[in-house]
């Protein structure tokens, strides 16, 4: 799934997943993707009625920086996709079945997901509010479901939060037939369409977060109060567990740091690399580091705040496209040199205690020369990336 930013020269493409989550305090009260200055606003209405119509593979043109709010629900954009049709492709929907428990939390809010053979989510809402006190549902999430039940469900606030986020720029475009604000003795100016309709609400937005870990899921989600913060971080811990057991599942297995020692020249200090999870040989590999404080660099870079180097984040990149490269037979036993490094960007700093997960994915590839697009991520979100070419010498 892709945003399509048309009003941008280029029109540059945004992938909905959790590469590009923005999860800065900016961003607290919607759900936003984006990168390199380009961003896609407020998605989670969408991303629910794509998520529970089974829409997987979709470009999304868009010719500003959010999504119109329309009614504040998700019923106009199950209206204007059913109007548009779908379209059934012929290969199999990959659908992620969560094998253990995940979970997160932060400030009294919680979100756990456990296996279950469908998407369910039982959600409990507690405010300290007269009006949105303890309400609890629990849905099986599917077209007919998400339609009658939590589509209609419309975006809601406190009329004491009202006028400060508009302070703040935010919901600029709401009003009272948009968005229920909620007063001391009731809905003003407004009427509720379900007796419940504030933990529907809350359960479209979790739906529609839990889309932007990539992938959809069986799972059972069992949240308490939580709001888009939390929603993406597990979120972005879907995305994580998905790559360990995308990893395990791989055709050529995994490789632990023996066999790692076996296919690559470096010893330590200089090896970055602790575990391959996923090995496709010649054609995609994804690995990890575990950053610690006992990692050599940090004894200069930088003493009172270590902070991991970015040349040597794009050196364990290119380690694991080595392990890519290098693993096949035909190439045992040769070194791999970089000629270029393309498009490099880093956008968050690594720390001690990150762990940090590399996705090297091959470009063209000839006898003696390859080259590599790889990303570095920790906690699901990139860090940095790089496009890596290397020649392949004998040893």
């Amino acid at each position: 799934m892709t945003f399509i930013r048309t009003d941008i020269k280029g029109s540059p493409r945004i992938k909905a997943d959790a590469g590009s989550l923005f999860s800065s305090p900016k961003f607290s009260r919607r759900s936003s993707i984006g990168g390199d200055g380009v961003e896609v606003q407020t998605v989670e209405h969408l991303m629910a009625t794509l998520s529970s119509l089974g829409i997987d593979n979709i470009d999304v043109e868009i010719d500003s920086n959010e999504l119109p709010g329309l009614d504040g629900s998700a019923v106009n954009f199950v209206e204007g996709i059913e109007k548009a049709g779908i379209k059934e492709q012929n290969n199999e929907r990959y659908v992620y079945a969560v094998k253990g428990s995940i979970c997160v939390e932060e400030a009294g809010s919680s979100i756990t997901i456990v296996p279950s053979p469908e998407f369910k989510v039982s959600y409990t809402l507690n405010y300290d509010h007269p009006l949105l006190e303890a309400q609890f549902l629990e849905v099986k999430v599917n077209p007919e479901s998400f339609k009658i039940e939590i589509a209609p469900a419309r975006t809601f606030c406190l009329e004491s939060e009202a006028a400060e986020l508009q302070n703040q720029g935010l919901g600029l475009g709401a009003n009272y037939e948009n968005t229920l604000v909620v007063g001391k003795k009731g809905v003003i100016k407004n009427k509720l369409r379900f007796k419940d309709e504030f933990v529907r609400h809350k359960i479209l937005d979790l739906i529609g977060d839990l889309y932007l870990a990539g992938f959809p899921i069986k799972g059972h989600v069992i949240a308490l109060k939580s709001g888009h913060s939390l929603n993406l971080k597990i979120a972005a811990k879907l995305y994580e567990e998905r790559m360990k057991d995308k990893g395990a599942d791989s055709m050529d297995g995994a490789l632990d740091i023996n066999e790692i020692m076996k296919i690559l020249p470096h010893r330590q200090p200089f090896l970055f690399v602790d575990r391959i999870t996923h090995l496709e040989k010649g054609k995609r590999a994804v690995g990890y580091k575990n950053v610690t404080i006992n990692d050599y660099f940090f004894k200069g870079h930088f003493p009172g705040r270590p902070v991991m180097p970015g040349v040597l984040i794009l050196e364990a990149m290119a380690q694991v496209g080595g392990v890519m490269m290098l693993a096949s037979a035909e190439n045992r036993g040769k070194l791999a040199f970089f000629m270029a490094i393309d498009n490099a960007k880093f956008r968050k700093t690594v720390v001690p205690g990150d762990q940090l997960v590399f996705e090297v994915q091959a470009g063209k590839m000839r006898s003696k020369i390859g080259s590599v697009h790889g990303k570095a991520l920790v906690d699901g979100k990139v860090v940095a990336e790089a496009d890596l070419m290397f020649a392949l010498v004998e040893n």
